[in-house]
């Protein structure tokens, strides 16, 4: 006689894809705005184990639907561990949604795949909501009034509740500041740095050596000099 097959032998187990199979980014301006925010974001919050902050990441809000899910391009939790994930499936994240999403728009976006978003965010807690788009270097922002997104009128000078960063949309383009008024760089900008940074340690260190090495040079010539006026029966530290 078979023997009746159990409950969880029967069901089988909900999966939940890494990988929603699109790309991170259409062309290279997109990717290039979306890796800006994403590691500026990350160095500002590298001391804080409890942000963290992802790029193009499945974020499934509900348990048992693998088909609700979206991939903001970038987006920041506050209340979480700092640690690698596939995915981020918020009921294993003690029910916390992305406090902070950004969008970078490419041309291959629809309105009626922005309008989608929108509602996905608003719909499962984002409090800030921010999208750009580099090509027509427009700037939209929502901000969670009460229980919904709401537009910000004015996105020029903005600083952000959660982030503490500005924004600065002049007719070219868009800048964001880290809190103490530091641009955001790209990682070209942050070589560039870090070679200046180099270049001035290598100046500094190479005044440092010829300063002591100046210092043994006096130090040897009198040592020399009291060794003479020994020689020709002057004591050196009778006048001292």
């Amino acid at each position: 006689m078979a023997t009746p097959l159990s409950l969880s032998q029967t069901d089988s187990e909900i999966v939940y894809p890494d990988t929603d199979g699109q790309p991170m980014a259409d062309n290279t301006i997109q990717f290039r705005w979306i890796t800006v925010i994403h590691y500026n974001l990350a160095w500002l919050f590298a001391d804080n184990s409890e942000v963290f902050v992802a790029g193009d990441l499945l974020w499934y809000p509900v348990e048992n639907n693998n088909k609700l899910r979206q991939a903001p391009d970038v987006m920041v939790v506050f209340g979480v561990p700092k640690k690698d994930r596939g995915s981020y499936q918020q009921w294993k994240e003690n029910n916390i949604s992305p406090q902070v999403v950004f969008e970078i728009l490419s041309p291959g976006n629809t309105p009626k795949e922005m309008n989608r978003k929108l509602l996905f965010y608003d719909r499962y807690g984002v409090e800030e909501y921010y999208l750009y788009d580099p090509q027509k270097n427009n700037l939209i922002g929502w901000l969670r009034s009460e229980s919904f997104l709401e537009m910000v009128d004015e996105m020029n000078g903005l600083v952000s509740p959660r982030l503490g960063i500005r924004f600065e949309l002049t007719a070219e383009t868009l800048t964001l500041y880290h809190p103490n008024e530091r641009a955001f760089a790209d990682y070209i900008g942050v070589q560039q740095q870090l070679e200046v940074a180099e270049n001035l340690a290598t100046v500094a260190e190479e005044q440092l050596r010829q300063e002591r090495r100046a210092r043994e040079i006096a130090e040897e010539r009198a040592k020399k000099l009291e060794q003479l006026l020994r020689e020709a029966g002057i004591d050196p530290d009778h006048n001292r």
